[in-house]
């Protein structure tokens, strides 16, 4: 195991963000994502280290655009059907912040590996 020099955000979607999904390709009943699907999807991301509340609020509130474009991009990549007003009310009604303070690596054989964003590797789905 490795302790990481970073604390990390779990970010996972509400009601309201698996609504928005929905509405991008209305379905029937039995087809609509549930809460619960989409919960599977939640993403990590690694901060700095934060040792207080106000030190993590002020990161998530400098940050939460960032965050929010790279949620909702995962699900649509048309900025056109993404809301109209990106702002910070939107991003507490689409999504849940848990923050945990540590960050280990369980895995002793892979190193851990940095790599640049690219949207286009987002992007690419299991058919490529």
């Amino acid at each position: 195991m490795k302790l990481l020099n970073r604390s990390a955000l779990s970010v996972k979607p509400t009601q309201t963000f698996v609504d928005w999904i929905n509405s991008l390709e209305p379905t029937v009943g039995d087809d609509d994502l549930t809460l619960d699907d989409v919960d599977r999807e939640s993403t990590v991301y690694l901060i700095p280290e934060m040792d207080t509340p106000e030190a993590l609020a002020t990161l998530v509130r400098e940050r939460y655009m960032e965050i929010l474009e790279s949620e909702l991009r995962a699900w649509e990549e048309d900025e056109r059907q993404w809301p109209e007003t990106l702002d910070w009310g939107l991003f507490q009604r689409f999504l849940i912040v848990e923050h945990s303070y540590l960050a280990v690596d369980l895995d002793d054989e892979t190193p851990l590996e940095i790599a640049e964003i690219d949207d286009a590797l987002l992007l690419e789905t299991d058919e490529d």
